[in-house]
């Protein structure tokens, strides 16, 4: 089900896949900067999470939805996103996350939307070629309130490796390496078993 929000920033999207059963709480994810969430990864997340009592909600920003290619500022993202996520989340835990760009809205966001956990399906530690110019401080957010979070990341990605992110990023932080770049490893089992492990964890 696709249902339109209006925010500060302009009408958002909510994909929502309802859980099969009893709800433990409500995923959401949002999309990188160039994209938006018909990524592999995403929509078997959507498919697989309901079935273990996760609803889940994929949502496309304001910026996507007006037919933009380039995603607005950081500010102007986690603005759209907020009510994004206060219209879209149910009972239980509450985890955010999302992809490149969505996962630093989702750590950024964190504290205010009261989540409970933080899931990123890549984090782009820095532009490609450019490690000075790093994000460490955003992954870190949630870790300063005591949140868990995962990240799963590709081995080959320019926006930064695994071991990379493991070095930056605080003892808390859960970094699990896939078979790609920067998008969905091509073996989705290696993103899949992972965060329904994390998400099980969660009690």
């Amino acid at each position: 089900m696709a249902t339109l929000i209006d925010t500060p920033t302009g009408p958002g999207r909510l994909h929502i896949y309802e859980s099969d059963g009893s709800e433990r709480g409500t995923v959401i994810l949002g999309h990188g900067a160039g994209g938006s969430q018909q990524t592999p990864d995403a929509l078997l997340l959507a498919e697989v999470l309901p079935r273990d009592g996760w609803r889940t909600v994929l949502v496309d920003m304001p910026w996507r939805v007006a037919g933009r290619k380039v995603a607005t500022s950081p500010p102007t993202l986690d603005r759209g996103w907020q009510p994004l996520v206060e219209a879209a989340k149910g009972e239980g835990r509450l985890v955010l996350g999302g992809r490149s760009a969505g996962a630093r809205v989702a750590c950024r966001t964190a504290g205010p939307l009261r989540a409970d956990a933080v899931l990123c399906l890549s984090f782009p530690l820095h532009p490609p070629g450019k490690p000075e110019r790093s994000r460490a401080e955003e992954l870190a957010t949630p870790c300063e309130i005591g949140l868990p979070v995962l990240v799963i990341q590709g081995r080959r990605d320019p926006f930064g490796t695994p071991e990379e992110v493991r070095a930056a990023a605080p003892d808390a932080v859960d970094v699990v390496p896939v078979s790609a770049a920067h998008s969905a490893p091509k073996n989705l089992d290696e993103m899949l078993i992972p965060v329904r492990a994390f998400l099980a964890d969660l009690g």
